[in-house]
């Protein structure tokens, strides 16, 4: 967890990821509903310079990022 990820988890309700080179945005959604049972609202992806992908995952309302992150023992 990096300040930048606490801070969009905190303000935008958003977790991020790490993800698999091959994976999109809906095989992401999908395995972030299933493993954390939460509901996502929008999956934004992107690859970093290192060859990683990164996945930011913004939950709809009813749900917290921040729950998440505890249940994951990031917080």
């Amino acid at each position: 967890m990096t300040e930048d990820a606490v801070n969009l988890l905190e303000s935008e309700n958003k977790l991020t990821f790490i993800v698999d080179p091959s994976a999109d945005r809906a095989q992401v959604k999908k395995a972030v509903e299933d493993l954390y049972e939460v509901k996502v609202q929008k999956v934004n992806i992107c690859n970093t310079f290192s060859g990683q992908k990164k996945a930011f995952v913004r939950l709809r309302p009813q749900f917290r990022a921040s729950d998440v992150a505890t249940k994951l023992g990031l917080l």
